[in-house]
């Protein structure tokens, strides 16, 4: 399993957990096995060397600084060997594939040929809706018409990249964000704790105990207040639906 970190540190004194912990409560202790792992992913964030992102952490660093938030999932193999995985949220440094990291549930970046067509058509639409705002108002009926029919288009391709993203769960069943939301938010799935239990039940691990927690210069937004190297639950919105399908039976 080339997605599983090996520790660097002595584990073989702690206690497994009795059962997964409910990721949607932050205990005021979290388990070793989290805070180790942790601690060793935040160590290859401060050196790695593989990519270059700005987290709002050092000064006069080349881009817009976005905070990242960053999940670890300790697992046990089916030979009983130890390990965790690591994610993160989003996308990092522009792109979805990095080595320490396990992959996205869905690749929109290289697996979407028809989010690729159907964006270059939506370019299509606004150039035309741009010329015809340019050229004043006389043709009013086309702008309209123009509008409706790019708002259908970017809600059909929504749907359709919804219907892309297929969720796992232990028993092998799977659910799309259509069938978990009346509404799917934009993003769902995208988040770090969907790709971690993705990923270990695409390949037959078990889940112990996981964590998420902020990388980067503290939130600014005032409904949402994230500092950095803090623990966190996943949002309530993108993921409260999916985790409870994905974790449903384990």
């Amino acid at each position: 399993m080339q997605k599983i970190i090996a520790y660097t540190t002595d584990i073989s004194h702690i206690a497994l957990p009795e059962k997964l912990n409910d990721p949607f409560v932050v205990p005021q202790q979290p388990h070793e096995l989290v805070t180790q792992a942790v601690a060793q992913l935040q160590e290859h964030l401060t050196t790695q060397t593989e990519w270059q992102h700005n987290f709002g952490l050092v000064a006069d660093h080349a881009g817009k600084p976005i905070g990242k938030m960053f999940g670890v999932l300790v697992v046990q193999t089916l030979s009983e060997d130890l390990g965790f995985l690591a994610a993160f949220s989003g996308k990092l440094a522009d792109g979805n594939h990095h080595s320490y990291f396990v992959p996205p549930v869905f690749d929109s970046l290289n697996e979407s040929e028809f989010l690729n067509r159907g964006m270059r058509a939506l370019k299509i639409i606004n150039d035309q809706i741009k010329e015809i705002e340019l050229a004043g108002c006389k043709a009013m009926g086309e702008l309209i018409r123009l509008k409706e029919k790019r708002k259908a288009h970017s809600q059909a391709l929504q749907n359709q990249l919804f219907e892309a993203y297929k969720f796992l769960n232990s028993s092998g069943q799977t659910k799309t964000p259509s069938q978990l939301f009346s509404g799917p938010p934009a993003g769902a799935g995208e988040c770090a704790a969907p790709k971690l239990l993705q990923y270990a039940f695409i390949h037959g691990l078990t889940p112990l105990v996981m964590a998420e927690f902020w990388w980067g210069a503290p939130t600014s937004r005032s409904n949402i207040k994230r500092m950095h190297q803090n623990f966190y639950p996943p949002c309530e919105d993108k993921c409260r639906g999916i985790l409870g399908w994905m974790l449903d039976d384990v």
